[in-house]
């Protein structure tokens, strides 16, 4: 019996599945075994097929092949070559050991690339299960970017033969590439990030309340409500804040590249974090995940895990899906759970939401009448829960535009101070930047001074503030003192924060 190694994916997460064949006498058979799905099946053709046409006989044998462990399900084409390999050398003498095998086979032979061979290979290397990896060249493309494994990047099944067979390995060996773009390093850590807008804050006229208030979500990755009237720059802002973010690691990179690729989006290695904007007529399916039996979807919730979720419209999404966000929201995480499936996907994505003040929008406005009763403003504001609004670190009321208004910031001023900020973060020994940090994290960075502790026990007293609301306060006024480069959260520091609170 041979064995080699290959995986499947059980939606974001990789288990490592060993492809073993036998040859017994009976009847010419082929069969798969081991919880195949309909799409490995298949793939008894495409082998077929591929084996023939480059003049391998096929064995006149019980070839049974079995996927282990067989308790598990196992799906996707890059079974494809790890089942010739083993058809074609059935009676050749190689060493398969140490070496992982992925790739689509056309009907002529041809190595194609599938979109889960870099979320399979990604995560078999931080688990530290892969070393040695053979795929086709459009693969070996996508996966260079990950450190420390060796890839032969092969095009045809009959090369992946004779890379087995005469022991050829130095000769598809594909050089792993490293990133271009601007990084900062800090102490041994190094953060790349991009000098590139498509979209400016040079474009956004007056609103420098909303703007610093961006700024202060952007480098300390703060959960921010904006409030106001039609037209007056929320979803401009909102839109505009992926671009001012902070650095990403490179584990940030890939993981963003391994999320696209669940997604059957095209990888995108650049440093610019996902942005994700959900229209309110959205599912809670499709918003944090679902599905039935042994499968378990991703949602846009974890598909923005590291970048920004953006709810337009607030308020108009379903009162369910409302109530759901707020434990991805605290926790972090999110659990889809089947009966028999139960995954777990991280959230730690900036929260941007948008609405009216009132179903007609014009509650606020200067120049425009609201229609609205105020039984119909009161049903529209209570859509959002006390608990859902407690877990917004930022709430801004914006203000009609004035044709005076003027241009104040460019976003590239923008980035430059959180990036400021960010390497303040980063070398406090900082794991999460300041939004998302923990209770006992809270006590560790987030000093006050004596002036700061008085304001702070006369605010929680005036404005009854809860225990995670004080948090939040203590949060984004570390950012904001990282901004102002204060060693300690002082007085400023923190009333600032404080006007940045929901009455």
């Amino acid at each position: 019996m041979k064995i080699i190694k290959s995986a499947t994916l059980q939606t974001i997460e990789t288990k490592s599945v060993d492809v073993e064949v036998t040859f017994t006498n009976g009847l010419p058979s082929f069969t798969i075994v081991g919880l195949a799905s309909n799409i490995i099946q298949e793939s008894k053709d495409r082998v077929k097929s591929a084996l023939l046409t480059n003049d391998f006989k096929f064995p006149a044998k019980k070839i049974t092949i079995n996927l282990s462990p067989s308790e598990i399900q196992k799906s996707g084409t890059h079974f494809d070559l790890a089942i010739a390999l083993l058809i074609a050398l059935y009676e050749t003498k190689v060493n398969f050991e140490g070496f992982y095998v992925f790739g689509e086979l056309s009907l002529d032979g041809k190595i194609k690339d599938c979109s889960s061979i870099f979320p399979l290979v990604l995560s078999l290397a931080k688990q530290n299960l892969l070393k040695n990896v053979i795929v086709c060249s459009a693969s070996a493309k996508k996966i260079s970017k990950i450190p420390n494994i060796n890839i032969y990047s092969l095009d045809t099944l009959s090369q992946a033969i004779d890379f087995f067979k005469f022991n050829s390995k130095e000769k598809y060996l594909y050089q792993n590439e490293s990133f271009d773009y601007e990084s900062v390093k800090i102490d041994d850590s190094i953060y790349y990030y991009l000098n590139k807008y498509e979209v400016d804050f040079s474009e956004v006229k007056g609103q420098d309340f909303a703007i610093n208030a961006a700024l202060i979500a952007a480098a300390g990755n703060h959960n921010i409500l904006f409030e106001g009237s039609a037209g007056c720059g929320k979803s401009m802002i909102s839109k505009r804040l992926r671009y001012i973010l902070p650095p990403m690691s490179l584990e940030e990179i890939l993981e963003k590249a391994k999320l696209q690729a669940i997604d059957y989006k095209d990888i995108d290695f650049s440093p610019l974090r996902v942005f994700r904007n959900p229209h309110h007529s959205s599912t809670k399916s499709s918003l944090f995940g679902g599905g039935s039996g042994n499968s378990a979807r991703i949602g846009e919730v974890a598909l923005s895990n590291a970048g920004v979720l953006f709810f337009d419209e607030f308020p108009h999404f379903s009162k369910s899906s409302l109530e759901a966000l707020r434990e991805p929201l605290e926790d972090y995480k999110v659990l889809i759970s089947r009966v028999n499936s139960k995954v777990i996907y991280d959230t730690k994505f900036l929260f941007i939401a948008a609405m009216n003040p009132c179903p007609c929008g014009n509650l606020l406005s200067k120049v425009k009448e609201c229609r609205c009763s105020e039984l119909e403003v009161q049903r529209y504001k209570n859509r959002l829960s006390e608990p859902l609004l407690d877990r917004i670190d930022l709430y801004v009321t914006m203000q009609e535009p004035s044709i005076n208004d003027k241009t104040k910031y460019s976003s590239k001023q923008l980035h430059k101070k959180v990036i400021d900020a960010f390497i303040l973060q980063k070398k406090r020994k900082q794991t999460n930047l300041n939004g998302k940090l923990s209770d006992k994290q809270i006590n560790k960075f987030c000093k006050l001074d004596g002036e700061s502790e008085i304001i702070l026990q006369k605010a929680i007293s005036n404005f009854n503030l809860s225990f995670r609301s004080i948090n939040k306060v203590l949060k984004v006024a570390r950012t904001i003192a990282d901004l102002n480069a204060n060693e300690n959260i002082t007085k400023q520091d923190l009333m600032q924060s404080l006007s940045y609170r929901k009455r």
